[in-house]
């Protein structure tokens, strides 16, 4: 079965979406067709253009050729399983919002799906309300910091330009899915600054979390195998035990308090 598309130019002002915003494409990844089409006329109707396809396969296919804003991936495909998919689809297209479905909801599940490469995690069922907020908040983090004259952070080794969302490691590009981006950029602005678990996963994910530690730990774990020469033991992305993490800037000295952290990875 080919891929279908299909595409709705409508721009309703609801729930906070603006007349004039830019046309969100979403690609939906389902073997259930009911599925797929209570989905596609849902997010239609808030404007968003919609396209199918019916296994991991085929998504990994229609994202190489046409590339969508934000991805809908079940998990459980015959085939190519969600999170084979989307570790695929993260290669050709890591500026993409990817969003795991799965009527599974272990902590190590929503573990695999993060570590895999998605930005956020659904359980089935959920309400297309919820699915919608989710939507919006991922869709506010591939846009942030995209304003002229951004400013370019750099410490140490690394170099993060705020306004192309790109970061590089003495001189390297480093390839950051754009939660990675969101959560190391924040960290970075408030550098030497502990961060609280609750504040970081609001400020990133949105309002609604605050208790999903499994987020923060999946998350700076992929950070620091990217930016940190001893992932173990980190020189940048420090645990603040029983509070959150901090960002340490190299250049600058902080009381020898305030160097009192967890190093290891976060447990």
């Amino acid at each position: 079965m080919g891929t279908r598309l299909f595409a709705y130019d409508f721009r309703f002002q609801e729930m906070g979406r603006p007349m004039n915003a830019k046309l969100v494409k979403v690609l939906l990844v389902d073997n259930d067709a009911a599925m797929r089409r209570t989905l596609r006329v849902s997010l239609a109707a808030q404007g968003y253009s919609v396209s199918e396809a019916c296994s991991g396969e085929e998504a990994v296919q229609e994202m190489a050729q046409k590339p969508a804003d934000l991805v809908l991936l079940d998990v459980e495909m015959p085939g190519m399983g969600g999170m084979e998919a989307c570790r695929r689809i993260r290669t050709i297209a890591r500026h993409t919002g990817i969003v795991m479905l799965t009527v599974c909801d272990g902590e190590e599940d929503k573990i695999g799906a993060l570590e895999s490469g998605a930005d956020d995690y659904v359980t089935k069922p959920f309400s297309i309300r919820e699915l919608l907020a989710r939507l919006r908040a991922l869709s506010r983090r591939l846009g942030a910091n995209h304003s002229d004259g951004a400013p370019v952070l750099k410490m140490g080794e690394l170099e993060l330009d705020l306004e192309r969302r790109l970061l590089k490691r003495a001189g390297t590009e480093v390839h950051l899915s754009p939660t990675e981006f969101s959560l190391l950029s924040y960290l970075m602005q408030h550098a030497n600054t502990a961060i609280e678990h609750g504040k970081l996963l609001r400020a990133i994910w949105g309002p609604e979390y605050g208790s999903e530690l499994e987020y923060l730990r999946t998350y700076i774990k992929r950070i620091r195998r990217k930016i940190e020469n001893d992932p173990i033991n980190p020189e940048y992305l420090l645990t603040v035990p029983w509070l959150g993490y901090r960002f340490r800037d190299p250049s600058v000295t902080v009381p020898a308090e305030s160097e009192e952290v967890h190093a290891a990875s976060a447990k």
